[in-house]
């Protein structure tokens, strides 16, 4: 059975922490408020990457909060992850639910008008949309689209995947997180904001207070 998501404050970790930190980090951002958390690593072999997933996935056990692997079917597979999440240069998203079966989740991510009018809610779960702004966690050859750029994908995915969730992600932090809600999203995808802060778990409950109060306010305006 697939897992329920939530991608109010969906958090990316990757291999710039040791287990033990990363491990700790996670847990910390989900006692604030951190609803999804994705394990993204370029880098680590595969058995390191199954070994990782692992530990967060028997970090997160009883939090109610899945866990995506980014791009490898084969270790969401092998780590009893909750579902995997597609970029453009990664694996289809046709091909990744052929090989993950209907009972996971899958995400992916969109960065242009063209993108999103290609999406077949039928194959995916959610769409991630970004880079927004500039950021420093990943190497983006790609412009930000900002919040013109948001705004524009939000609409086409309304009028093409109605009811899909979507998030945003890239360069969003407390200044941001507001405006990037009122776009009409159902949640913000983050790495720095929470994994360089001092104190992860208050900086999740501030990102999460900010959401929240952006989704209640987009509910009344169409109520």
């Amino acid at each position: 059975m697939k897992a329920l998501f939530d991608l109010s404050l969906y958090l990316i970790v990757g291999p710039s922490h040791d287990t033990g930190d990363r491990i700790s980090l996670v847990q910390s951002a989900v006692a604030g408020g951190v609803s999804l958390v994705q394990l993204r690593d370029k880098t680590s072999s595969t058995r390191e990457m199954i070994a990782q997933a692992r530990a967060l996935k028997q970090a997160l056990a009883g939090s109610g909060v899945p866990l995506l692997i980014n791009d490898r079917v084969d270790v969401a597979l092998a780590a009893g992850a909750d579902g995997v999440h597609v970029g453009r240069e990664d694996i289809s998203a046709q091909d990744a639910r052929l090989l993950l079966g209907p009972n996971h989740i899958l995400g992916i991510t969109v960065k242009n008008l063209d993108e999103v009018r290609a999406v077949n809610p039928g194959i995916v779960d959610y769409a991630s949309i970004g880079g927004v702004f500039e950021t420093g966690s990943k190497h983006n050859p790609d412009a930000p689209i900002g919040l013109t750029g948001l705004q524009d994908c939000v609409a086409a995915l309304t009028a093409g995947a109605p009811g899909l969730p979507r998030c945003a992600i890239a360069g969003i932090d407390m200044t941001r997180a507001e405006a990037v809600m009122a776009t009409g999203l159902d949640g913000v995808c983050v790495i720095s904001a929470i994994t360089k802060a001092a104190d992860p778990q208050a900086a999740a409950a501030q990102l999460r207070r900010v959401v929240d109060r952006a989704k209640r306010l987009h509910e009344r305006a169409f109520v």
